[in-house]
């Protein structure tokens, strides 16, 4: 993820990457020499001491985030922490403490809440299509591991920093997903998860990595979600359906296509007709939406991402509000912290 930050950097106006960081020198300075920047260091602190920077983006592995963090907000850097956010939520808690003690701003990396679709939707939402607030959530997301080579590599590879998550595997891909759920949930909820291991999984030798996760949420207002994580699901989709009282929405972030669903039921045979004529010239639209990002060179992997650190800057500059409020961070931690505790039971205890 550093080399998609670094290139986000370089490519924004009125930004510059100054330097960059890692325990391995050689990679801080290829790094840097890639993007342009002036100074390379093994050292978090040197850097903070000798170039003073603005913002720190920290694409450590997530058990150093909270660390990282601290030094830099104290110094008085402004921080964007990639996904996990912190290894649990009072790690999360105490860095945003932190920062809001120092006057300083941070941010996560869930920038698929900032891809082209995601906005529409949220502008959508704003402008009342739902018909009230979301009475219905539903998250599919889908990590495909169907290649049995790289499978195979990955469960065999027991040193690499998400084994030792408390959480595994599900932590580290998760809060794409529960972030989608913790924008629009109330802060008072029950959540029930269940979490199990993959036949796929359980044939190549693996039997304790929890691949499959189903997740039932309901809040105070009556709000409910669900979020299905799989390794198996075919499609591999990373889907998101918000469902009001109205209509609904449903964004596909894979497809980057965004449907409106209408609540409106017609009489007779013409349900079986109309609907389906008018969800047809949306796919279409979405299809000329697309080639014409694609041809104008604009249909970026990583657009969210782009979209959300030039939020993030822009809200230091103008001293606003951070593009993900410190609300919502807190509620993705509480909720991946409730995921975990549920499905890795015995081995937490």
């Amino acid at each position: 993820m550093a080399e998609v930050h670094a290139a986000i950097i370089s490519y924004l106006p009125h930004s510059e990457l100054i330097a960059t960081c890692d325990s391995e020198v050689l990679m801080a300075r290829q790094l840097a020499e890639r993007y342009g920047a002036k100074n390379y260091y093994d050292n978090v602190d040197r850097l903070l001491a000798d170039a003073k920077p603005d913002v720190v983006h920290i694409t450590t592995p997530p058990q150093s985030h909270y660390l990282i963090g601290k030094m830099c907000l104290e110094s008085g850097s402004h921080i964007f922490v990639e996904k996990p956010f912190t290894v649990n939520y009072q790690e999360a808690k105490e860095l945003i403490d932190i920062a809001k003690a120092k006057g300083r701003k941070l941010t996560i990396g869930t920038d698929e809440q900032f891809s082209i679709v995601a906005t529409k939707a949220r502008d959508l939402i704003k402008d009342g299509w739902l018909g009230g607030r979301p009475v219905h959530l539903d998250v599919f997301y889908c990590y495909d591991m169907s290649d049995e080579r790289y499978t195979k590599s990955f469960l065999k590879n027991k040193s690499h920093w998400v084994w030792k998550l408390p959480g595994q595997m599900i932590q580290n891909i998760i809060p794409h997903a529960v972030m989608k759920i913790a924008e629009y949930i109330d802060d008072s909820f029950d959540l029930i998860a269940i979490g199990f291991t993959s036949n796929y999984f359980l044939k190549l030798g693996e039997k304790l990595l929890v691949d499959e996760l189903r997740v039932m949420m309901i809040d105070k207002n009556q709000m409910t979600a669900f979020l299905s994580f799989s390794t198996q699901m075919k499609p591999a989709m990373i889907q998101f359906r918000i469902l009001g009282p109205q209509n609904g929405i449903v964004i596909d972030e894979v497809q980057q296509s965004i449907i409106k669903l209408h609540g409106r039921k017609y009489k007779s045979y013409l349900e079986r007709f109309v609907p389906l004529y008018k969800y047809s010239k949306q796919y279409k639209k979405n299809f000329y939406k697309n080639l014409g990002l694609f041809i104008k060179r604009e249909f970026h992997m990583k657009r969210g991402l782009y979209n959300l650190i030039e939020s993030f800057y822009k809200s230091i500059e103008n001293d606003e509000a951070p593009p993900i409020s410190y609300e919502d961070i807190l509620k993705c931690s509480k909720i991946t912290d409730m995921i975990i505790k549920q499905i890795y039971k015995e081995t937490l205890s």
